[in-house]
């Protein structure tokens, strides 16, 4: 018994050597599976900078945006009773005109295949409009297209941060902004259903929120502005400028250098 006893000691201090002596390699190995690999395996070279899946599937992303985006603002304008409904028509097929061009543009440039056709989920969102009317089809309008906006202003956000290639991150910009006046324009209905968004967003949430404590009753001490210390000569202006305000100005395209 001692004897086996002994020779699993010694079996087990050798695989713990080599353990020990392995890990190191596994370290920095370039290891299938990780982020990093599978980011440096999707990513190509263009002379705009390095262009990765999460960039291709971005654009992707816009173009079908406005395959099933446009013609539902155009129905809003064709049917909706309220003026505000068909004012957020207007706005989203005047920006996804505008977008879909420098999305093909950019496309084109990168050799990237886009759909011509709506997800089945999109095409079901056209239809859940089309088969509605009155204010059932304002609310609906209003409320899926406001979903779908919000979802993708993470996206955007994320492909913004990340993205190493420039006509990307133009693009990115330029989407944040067009996404952003018509989350402000689907608001500015009235018809918005904020409490169903919180909840399906915290349905989906994996942590816990953070933040200072909820107000007890009591007015908090006021917070020091946040202002430059002597006098600063500036130029530039805030943008956007009253509240409420949408920032629509697009800087050009810069190459990557």
């Amino acid at each position: 018994m001692q004897r086996i006893n002994g020779t699993v000691l010694i079996i087990a201090a050798l695989v713990a050597t080599v353990g020990a002596l392995a890990f190191p390699v596994w370290s920095f190995a370039d290891r299938s599976g990780t982020g990093q690999a599978n980011l440096n395996a999707s990513t190509v070279a263009t002379q705009w900078g390095p262009l990765s899946a999460t960039d291709r599937d971005f654009l992707v992303k816009v173009r079908l945006a406005g395959l099933w985006e446009l013609p539902a603002g155009q129905q809003a304008i064709e049917r909706a009773p309220s003026q505000a409904i068909k004012e957020a028509g207007d706005h989203l097929i005047v920006g996804h005109t505008d977008l879909d061009v420098r999305a093909r543009d950019a496309a084109a440039k990168l050799g990237v295949q886009l759909p011509n056709q709506p997800t089945e989920e999109q095409q079901g969102w056209l239809r859940e409009l089309s088969a509605a009317s009155g204010k059932e089809y304002e609310f609906k309008f209003a409320n899926l297209l406001r979903n779908a906006h919000g979802k993708v202003f993470g996206l955007i956000a994320q492909v913004r941060h990340t993205t190493r290639n420039s006509l990307i991150r133009q693009l990115a910009s330029d989407a944040n902004q067009t996404v952003l006046d018509h989350i402000t324009m689907l608001e500015a209905t009235g018809m918005v259903d904020f409490d169903a968004i919180a909840n399906e967003a915290a349905g989906l949430a994996t942590s816990s929120p953070t933040g200072p404590p909820p107000p007890d009753g009591n007015l908090p001490p006021a917070p020091q502005p946040a202002e430059p210390s002597g006098e600063v000569s500036l130029t530039s202006q805030p943008s956007p400028a009253e509240p409420g305000t949408v920032n629509t100005e697009r800087p050009e395209v810069r190459p990557a250098g």
